[in-house]
């Protein structure tokens, strides 16, 4: 609970925009996966930097936990309060504050979504291409260093964030970075604060890189005989220098589910979702060299469309597949897993998933993007049934050894949050202590989203 002096402190500066409501604090506790609710004990709408550093004071005198929180899209508990205390939401922090097209840079406050961003950028010829599915706000995509569908091409959060404005746990403002291409001035915070899950502060403010929107855009669709012959004609295609934007996997489950829902009339095995960006002539030599690539590794089917509609039609299919795969079951929810493994391995560890799940008494269907070597599988559960979410915990577990084994990680781009937390000793081993060291310099009193990511004290 926040002791009265707390709440009266908090709502003295923000009247209204502090909320104790029951339904308010149950929407902030939830996960879009299976992890219990934990709610916050208030919920804080603040407006500015200010107000949040403000905030983040209030809490710090009286050792409150501080949660940041953008659209709740995470899949990992990362914004719920296993502690309670205050759940800082970012919507009316939500403006686009400055568009550089010169040196293709934006500034922007956290609770700005990607679809948000773009609309705003359309007549500027650029567009940020960080597509992670959701429609998800930029400060919580830079706090879980977040990709997606076009990170083969362009990268991930990692690569587009080049400042930061950042609350820390004591409401010190600082900022990293600069707008210039590189800098060799010390440590690089930037990336320290990309990816740490607001557990060392509260984004209020990012700079990020754009890029020129392509001249063309053609979407493919091919399926193949095999999950192997899907990857190795990806790893071919790769090393002969082709660069398509997207290349996305569903196996056979997956698309059986898409035709069903979605009309898809897919053949009834494995394929690939691919998107080609560039001039006119690049993107046509791209597709029809892909296409000749995959009819030499059992490809068939193989279509490309560069009409918008077809395009939309695609994407909006597997970006609403996570949902579409839950409908196949009413009420269920699922435990999905990350991994992400050197791309000459991802056959293998897709294999082995599909053998585990196979032989268990659950479903998981699996797809992801494979350009980078980051599948998932989608096991779904009674949320009711401890025994079913044990039994894909372990499935999950499982799959996360194999990739460790294979060179890879726990998680590609969901984070860590609560869901993955136990793993990360077995990845990490001594840095994951140097990690909690850090936590422990800049937060000493942990009060910065605790219980997620670092080893608790």
């Amino acid at each position: 609970m926040i002791p009265q002096d707390a709440l009266s402190e908090l709502q003295a500066m923000l009247g209204e925009r502090l909320s104790t409501g029951k339904s308010d604090l149950s929407l902030h506790g939830r996960s879009e996966t299976f992890h219990s609710e934990m709610p916050p004990d208030a919920v804080a709408y603040p407006m500015t930097t200010a107000e949040v550093a403000a905030i983040v004071q209030i809490c710090a005198r009286h050792g409150l936990p501080v949660i940041g929180w953008g659209t709740g899209t995470a899949l990992e508990g990362h914004a719920s309060a296993p502690r309670g205390g205050v759940t800082v939401d970012f919507r009316h922090m939500d403006a686009v504050l400055e568009i550089v097209p010169d040196d293709m840079l934006v500034r922007v406050q956290p609770g700005c979504t990607r679809e948000a961003l773009n609309t705003e950028l359309r007549a500027t010829g650029l567009m940020f291409p960080v597509d992670p599915g959701a429609n998800a706000s930029l400060g919580g995509m830079a706090a879980t260093r977040a990709s997606g569908t076009t990170a083969v091409r362009y990268g991930t959060m990692r690569d587009q964030v080049r400042g930061l404005e950042v609350v820390l746990a004591d409401g010190r403002v600082i900022h990293t970075g600069t707008r210039a291409r590189k800098s060799s001035a010390g440590y690089d915070l930037t990336a320290l604060f990309v990816g740490s899950e607001g557990t060392l502060g509260l984004i209020t403010e990012l700079t990020l890189k754009l890029w020129g929107q392509p001249e063309a855009t053609a979407a493919a669709v091919c399926g193949f005989a095999t999950t192997e012959g899907a990857i190795d004609a990806v790893i071919l295609a790769m090393q002969m220098g082709l660069t398509p934007a997207r290349i996305e996997y569903v196996d056979v489950a997956t698309t059986r589910i898409l035709n069903a829902a979605d009309g898809a009339d897919l053949p009834e095995t494995p394929h690939l979702l691919l998107e080609f960006h560039g001039s006119d002539a690049a993107v046509a030599a791209e597709a029809e060299h892909f296409g000749q690539i995959a009819a030499d590794h059992g490809g068939s089917a193989y279509r490309w469309a560069t009409k918008p509609e077809d395009r939309s039609k695609l994407w909006s299919m597997r970006h609403r597949a996570y949902h579409t795969i839950l409908a196949t079951r009413p009420g269920a929810t699922a435990v999905v897993t990350d991994v992400c493994v050197p791309i000459s391995k991802l056959g293998q560890a897709i294999a082995r998933a599909a053998a585990d799940i196979d032989a268990s008494s659950l479903d998981g269907p699996i797809l992801g993007h494979v350009g980078d070597g980051n599948y998932h599988a989608i096991l779904l559960v009674d949320r009711n049934a401890p025994t079913e979410i044990a039994e894909a915990k372990r499935l999950s577990d499982a799959m996360v050894a194999h990739a460790l084994d294979l060179g890879g990680t726990a998680t590609g781009e969901h984070g860590v949050g609560l869901g993955k937390l136990h793993l990360m000793e077995a990845e990490h081993g001594a840095a994951w202590d140097v990690m909690g060291a850090i936590k422990r310099s800049l937060d000493p009193d942990g009060t910065m989203n605790p219980g997620k990511l670092v080893r608790q004290n």
